[in-house]
């Protein structure tokens, strides 16, 4: 859970929910889905809501995460998670 101040998804109307479901649909397949307790859905969800004060700010970041994860491009998802894996633990980060 975000300490600021966010807007979540429920909550959302007209620009802000427009903009979270347009880059919602940038996301692999595979994040539509969450382990039994949703754990990662609830980490993506409070990470991309404390973005929701700046609907613009919001959806141009995570549309460009969304499309360096294109199944178009020559990286393979295996490779996408073995670098994310890499940086945050360069980062000393849990996600």
């Amino acid at each position: 859970m975000a300490w600021i101040k966010t807007i979540p998804f429920e909550e959302a109307d007209g620009k802000l929910r427009d903009l979270m479901l347009r880059q919602r649909d940038l996301y692999p397949r595979e994040y539509g889905t969450s382990p039994p307790v949703g754990a990662v859905e609830a980490l993506r969800e409070s990470i991309v809501s404390s973005h929701s004060l700046l609907p613009e700010v919001m959806y141009h970041i995570f549309a460009g995460y969304g499309e360096m994860l294109s199944p178009t491009l020559p990286l393979s998802r295996a490779q996408h998670e073995m670098i994310a894996t890499m940086v945050s633990v360069t980062n000393h980060c849990f996600y």
